[in-house]
């Protein structure tokens, strides 16, 4: 006789829920909760992994980048139409990677004057392009590498050297390196989405069977703005 044990482990991401039932005195039946939890219809928390995602992108421009007035910076797989980038967003300039031959030939006629700090997102030839067109004592902030999660054949970056003439400095982190932030960040990322000078777009799915496309979409560059799946028929209102 055999007996087959199955250990399940429930996959989990960033996520907004609606507190059902509560035993942590910091959350009350009802209250709205963002922060990692499950790819299911119910989610247990300790409560500790309730943060706020977009605190990695304001620690990383904030605190490694470090901005001047007058730099010039380039964010790669700012997801959304390049027209929606320039007209919505208020960059000044956008371009879709997928469809450019010569990236180092299109960051030189975006940045002619070269690039100042440089937020990665994608890794491999883009960054490559990058660290060539920028400028002496720029900044790169490495906050992930999409086209190498899938690549088994991994490389490192080939111009180094450059990083060393430029004196570049590169820091790979963490959101959860900078979680002291925290009140910094809501309480400013709020104050601008009531003063409307910060702009939310969301791309969102319906239903828990649409989490597998929803993110193989995100590897595809299928999504405009921040991909959302709505897993519960209770969470309209969220």
């Amino acid at each position: 006789m055999f007996v087959l044990t199955v250990f399940v482990k429930v996959i989990g991401a960033y996520g907004v829920g609606k507190v059902v039932a509560s035993g942590n005195p910091e959350f009350e039946k009802d209250d709205y909760v963002i922060g990692i939890i499950s790819w299911g219809e119910y989610s247990i928390s300790q409560g500790f992994m309730l943060r706020f995602s977009g605190l990695t992108a304001y620690a990383g421009f904030f605190e490694i980048c470090k901005p001047k007035k007058g730099e010039k910076v380039f964010v790669s797989a700012a997801s959304g139409s390049v027209k929606l980038l320039k007209e919505k967003f208020g960059f000044d300039g956008a371009f879709n990677y997928k469809e450019e031959t010569d990236l180092d030939s299109t960051l030189e006629k975006y940045f002619p004057d070269g690039i100042d700090i440089y937020f990665d997102n994608v890794g491999g030839v883009m960054l490559e392009a990058a660290i060539s067109n920028m400028n002496s004592y720029g900044r790169v902030a490495l906050c992930g590498v999409i086209s190498e999660y899938t690549d088994v054949g991994k490389r490192a970056t080939s111009n180094m050297l450059n990083v060393v003439y430029k004196r570049i400095m590169i820091q790979g982190f963490l959101g959860g390196d900078y979680m002291h932030l925290f009140p910094e960040f809501v309480s400013t990322t709020v104050d601008h989405l009531r003063a409307g000078k910060m702009l939310v777009l969301e791309d969102i799915s319906i239903g828990l069977e649409s989490v597998p496309s929803a993110f193989v979409g995100l590897f595809r560059g299928y999504n405009v703005g921040k991909k959302i799946v709505r897993v519960s028929n209770d969470s309209e209102d969220c």
